[in-house]
């Protein structure tokens, strides 16, 4: 029997599309499930969506069979500190704790703070984008985790 994959909504992953492009070099391509941007290789987001428990290892991670729609990036230290212990919309994955730059998920319902997942988002590709790219960055983008 095969399993029917679910989709994010095309208006969620045209939002990210649009937030996560808008950074140099930054590339979008079809992951194992769902969409993953990446500077250079390395991940800096990917949105899956969760229904009925599927896929597995997202449903463990965010506490939910779905349907759900959830997003995955990188922070630093002290962000993951903070966002581990905030609970929802945050949560962990069990994966991200054996890569360098920790890894968050978040649950995005009905309600999306959308300049969070953008100061977010921009976080993740700051702490895997080549110094020189960090540096074309707007001022304003540059430091919007402050």
């Amino acid at each position: 029997m095969s399993r029917v994959r679910p989709e994010v909504p095309p208006r969620i992953v045209a939002r990210l599309r649009a937030l996560c492009l808008a950074l140099p070099e930054a590339t979008e391509e079809p992951a194992w499930v769902g969409t993953r941007w990446t500077i250079r290789a390395r991940n800096f987001a990917h949105v899956v969506a969760i229904d009925r428990g599927w896929p597995p290892a997202y449903a463990r991670a965010a506490g939910t069979d779905g349907p759900i729609v959830v997003l995955t990036f990188r922070a630093a230290d002290a962000l993951v500190d903070v966002l581990r212990t905030t609970g929802p919309p945050y949560f962990v994955p069990a994966w991200g704790t054996r890569w360098g730059a920790k890894v968050i998920g978040m649950t995005l319902g009905t309600r999306i703070a959308w300049r969070e997942v953008e100061t977010l988002v921009g976080e993740s590709y700051r702490l895997l984008a080549p110094k020189s790219l960090v540096a074309a960055l707007p001022r304003a983008r540059r430091n919007s985790q402050s």
